[in-house]
């Protein structure tokens, strides 16, 4: 055998792993870089017609995109929020006709393209903290309604601060490998088999409403599960529930239920809306009703009708901490949930609770140290915070008691070190 017969193989291999590497080089520049749309002309905001800003008002409100694109305190849609991620903080963009910081220069088009593709005018991928994974699915017509809404806003100049991400993450090049693995394109298909209100309400909650983004876990990427489609997920700290047949909700969710709380932020027998859910709340409130209610139908539907297992054997429970929290409760809960909300003045009686079911305690820790009140001159759901009254160990003593005593579920692990992370996180907001 010749010795260039022994050479060959490894040759054939070093080549064929040069060419994987260009080839991943070629699907990584041809990915990262988009080529710009031309610049069209952005019509004025007096050439949209009212009914068309009107109507893009509404889907904004679904959408929720006010959330992310408004600093705390700052003008609406001026962008600026940070939106913290495992990956670094990304800042919600300007989206106020401003020409120089914000979409006063994007035609139709570009929107439309941001929307369903996550380009932006420039041809640089979107981070997908944008959702345009599900923004993909909107109609057009439904686009260019929010594009004449955001379009006839206040202009804001406010320049967006530089997201804060490690390399390589903080080259937008990288978010093109994202989407060659993760990102699906298409409009909304409706279930021949559903009627028009479910259907209605799916196109609203997989798409605008981006229900999933929040409500499924995701993978060491950021993506998605999609076999895991709303069995629960994390949303600014907070632990999103599953909407699904895997609901810990004490008592299963129903149409009406849940219209009441997409509409009121609070039912007869669920926790009250707070966190991130206070402020789709508080957006769902000005929409028209019939769309609230196909939501409601839709993610209800998600259960299954079945009806959640409440009972479970109690387990390594501390039982001084549970003496200790007791008391606590006697003397700052026991006024308010043991009436029940039947009663004027009462709160929710905590058997019926979701916060003190679910498989961790962050939920509980965070509403019990923060309340929620509802916006000035607004209806709605209140409660004190206790971050003042209770020592982080008065509060350990009190989530360990309801979860032992009112939840009778499995002990919660770690319940003072959920403590000490919600107290430090606040002071990070």
């Amino acid at each position: 055998m010749a010795l260039n017969d022994l050479e060959a193989p490894s040759h054939r291999s070093a080549f064929g792993a040069l060419a994987a590497v260009l080839l991943g080089v070629a699907i990584f520049w041809a990915f990262g870089l988009q080529q710009a749309l031309s610049a069209d002309e952005p019509p004025s905001g007096s050439s949209f017609d009212p009914a068309l800003v009107s109507k893009g008002a509404q889907l904004a409100a679904i959408g929720n995109c006010a959330a992310c694109h408004t600093a705390p305190h700052g003008k609406p849609f001026a962008g600026g929020r940070a939106l913290r991620t495992p990956f670094g903080t990304i800042y919600g963009t300007n989206i106020t006709p401003d020409p120089d910081t914000g979409i006063g220069q994007w035609s139709q088009a570009d929107f439309l393209r941001a929307m369903h593709d996550g380009v932006d005018r420039r041809g640089r991928h979107l981070y997908p903290a944008f959702p345009y994974d599900h923004f993909t699915r909107v109609t057009d017509e439904d686009v260019d309604a929010i594009y004449a809404f955001l379009m006839t806003r206040d202009l804001v100049r406010a320049e967006t601060p530089r997201n804060e991400l490690a390399f390589p993450l903080n080259i937008r090049a990288t978010v093109g490998i994202w989407k060659l693995l993760y990102f699906r394109r298409g409009v909304f298909q409706p279930a021949p088999s559903e009627n028009a209100q479910w259907n209605r309400g799916a196109y609203l909650a997989e798409g605008l409403a981006h229900c999933a983004a929040c409500h499924t876990p995701r993978n060491f990427l950021g993506a998605e599960k999609k076999r895991l489609d709303f069995t629960g997920g994390e949303s600014a700290g907070w632990h999103a529930p599953a909407l699904n047949a895997a609901s810990s909700a004490p008592s299963p969710w129903t149409a009406d239920r849940l219209f009441a709380y997409l509409r009121q932020g609070m039912d007869d027998v669920h926790d009250a809306a707070a966190g991130p859910m206070a402020q789709v709340v508080h957006n769902l409130s000005q929409v028209p009703e019939e769309d609230v209610r196909a939501i409601a139908l839709y993610v209800a539907s998600l259960g299954g009708g079945q009806t959640p297992q409440r009972r479970a054997s109690v387990s390594g429970v501390d039982t001084q901490a549970v003496e200790r929290g007791a008391a606590i409760y006697a003397g700052a809960c026991a006024s308010c949930h043991d009436m029940g909300r039947q009663v004027l003045g009462g709160a929710l009686e905590l058997s019926l609770s979701t916060s003190v079911a679910m498989p961790a305690p962050g939920n509980l820790i965070r509403i019990i140290r923060e309340g929620f009140v509802p916006a000035d001159g607004e209806k709605g759901p209140w409660m004190p915070g206790f971050a003042g009254a209770l020592t982080d160990r008065q509060l350990t003593d009190l989530v360990i008691y309801l979860r032992a005593h009112v939840g009778e579920k499995p002990a919660w692990d770690g319940v003072a070190g959920e403590v000490e992370k919600a107290a430090r996180n606040k002071s990070r907001e």
